[in-house]
């Protein structure tokens, strides 16, 4: 299996969901932040590439989504405005990509013309998401994804990202809440101060008794 995504000790492959697991402080923004290349960056390959010295854009341009936390929709945009400005495509295929989204994400579908800012919580998550899967990445970074959300959203969401991976895409997903991650990841990693303190398949640290003390810094 190819991997999208090596860094420190820790892997992606094309296909798997990685959950990143940390408590507030970890440094899970700032690791997503460093792959992107938004901060200096440790060693990092994507797609069997270093890409160390690569800006972001060179970096996204390999075929990698993002997806930050707490959204950061343009709010005065438009649905379809959000979707349009986040392709790199040409104008006919990136036209056609817009449909796609509007088509595969219904609730956005419904409100095309709706400003980003007017939207529900769940809603503006789907377009944030949407957004970052509209060029087709091979790897998908999502940073606290389901914060604030339902119930009903966030099993809709984490349905949507197995689908993804399922697919081939490779997706690590960073939250706080371990239950939900791991019960869709294939494989956790736990931060604790910035530093990788645990990888293992999913199932074991889901069952693992040290889980909320690794989290916890203890």
């Amino acid at each position: 299996m190819s991997r999208a995504l090596e860094v420190d000790d820790f892997s992606v492959a094309a296909g798997e969901i990685v959950a990143l697991l940390g408590a507030n402080g970890a440094g899970k923004t700032t690791l997503m932040e460093s792959i992107l290349g938004f901060r200096p960056s440790r060693a990092i390959r994507l797609f069997d590439q270093d890409v160390t010295a690569l800006a972001v854009e060179q970096r996204v341009a390999l075929g990698v989504g993002y997806v930050p936390e707490r959204r950061r929709l343009f709010a005065g945009l438009t649905v379809r405005e959000n979707l349009e400005a986040s392709s790199r495509l040409p104008a006919v295929e990136r036209r056609r990509r817009v449909e796609e989204m509007l088509a595969a994400f219904p609730m956005l579908g419904e409100r095309p013309q709706a400003r980003a800012w007017l939207l529900s919580g769940g809603q503006q998550q789907m377009l944030a998401l949407a957004r970052a899967l509209i060029d087709r990445p091979r790897l998908l970074l999502l940073d606290e994804p389901t914060l604030g959300l339902a119930p009903l959203v966030v099993a809709d969401l984490l349905a949507r990202l197995q689908t993804r991976a399922a697919e081939g895409t490779a997706i690590l997903l960073s939250e706080q809440r371990a239950n939900l991650a791991l019960g869709i990841a294939h494989r956790g990693v736990v931060l604790r101060r910035g530093q990788v303190v645990a990888v293992a398949p999913a199932t074991e640290l889901l069952h693992d008794p040290r889980l909320a003390d690794l989290m916890a810094g203890n």
